[in-house]
């Protein structure tokens, strides 16, 4: 079964060699280019990458637009900065090749010069404590190595378009019904510095997002 993978993409030149270069047999990356400057576009392309431009900055812009151009039964989802190790892809979308699970998300393990800031680690952990509680999935992270069925993803008619759009994929899949399970994967140095948990700044804007989803769902 071929598996494709759509990394959201901006401002990566450094790391998508690495990455591309460590996709396992079966996986085909779509790189979601969304306004990079500094070629990533041409190098994934080079590498053998499937790559789509996404005008629309944000998150959720690129994933989704991954999502719609991807071909295959199982999608999986992940960062292209080299914080998560492709190989790993496996672990995360076996449960939902073999139909255990219909989303499954990989529970990041920090790993030796990795940068994952307090206030990062914190935000996260009570995100994932309330999604427990709302949800009942058996979450400790809201990672972004993810995985699950394309035109099940595509029908939950997901609508953030920033970064509320992991959340709002755990919070529809659970609506719905589905099993939602997780798996630990490597958490590494990335390449550059974060666009999201780098700063502060970052890490309230996209807290800012998922709270919009959060109170979008409840009512």
């Amino acid at each position: 079964m071929d598996i494709d993978v759509v990394m959201p993409c901006l401002n990566e030149a450094e790391a998508l060699p690495w990455v591309l270069g460590r996709l396992p047999r079966g996986f085909h990356a779509i790189v979601v280019d969304n306004g990079s400057a500094d070629g990533s576009a041409k190098i994934a392309a080079e590498l053998g990458a499937t790559v789509v431009s996404e005008p629309r900055r944000g998150f959720g812009a690129a994933c989704h637009a991954g999502l719609t151009a991807a071909a295959s039964d199982v999608v999986c989802f992940m960062d292209a900065d080299a914080s998560l190790d492709p190989e790993q892809l496996p672990r995360v979308c076996g449960p939902v090749v073999s139909g255990a699970a219909g989303l499954v998300l990989g529970r990041r393990v920090l790993r030796p010069g990795a940068s994952w800031p307090v206030h990062a680690r914190l935000g996260n952990a009570v995100l994932a404590a309330t999604l427990r509680r709302r949800t009942g999935a058996p979450l400790h992270d809201l990672g972004p190595m993810r995985a699950g069925g394309r035109r099940e993803l595509i029908g939950l008619g997901l609508v953030d378009r920033r970064f509320g759009y992991p959340l709002e994929m755990v919070l529809r899949a659970a609506e719905a019904g589905w099993r939602i399970g997780e798996a630990e994967v490597d958490y590494l140095p990335r390449k550059g510095r974060s666009k999201v948990t780098g700063t502060v700044r970052g890490t309230l804007r996209a807290i800012g997002d998922m709270r919009r989803v959060m109170a979008r769902r409840a009512g």
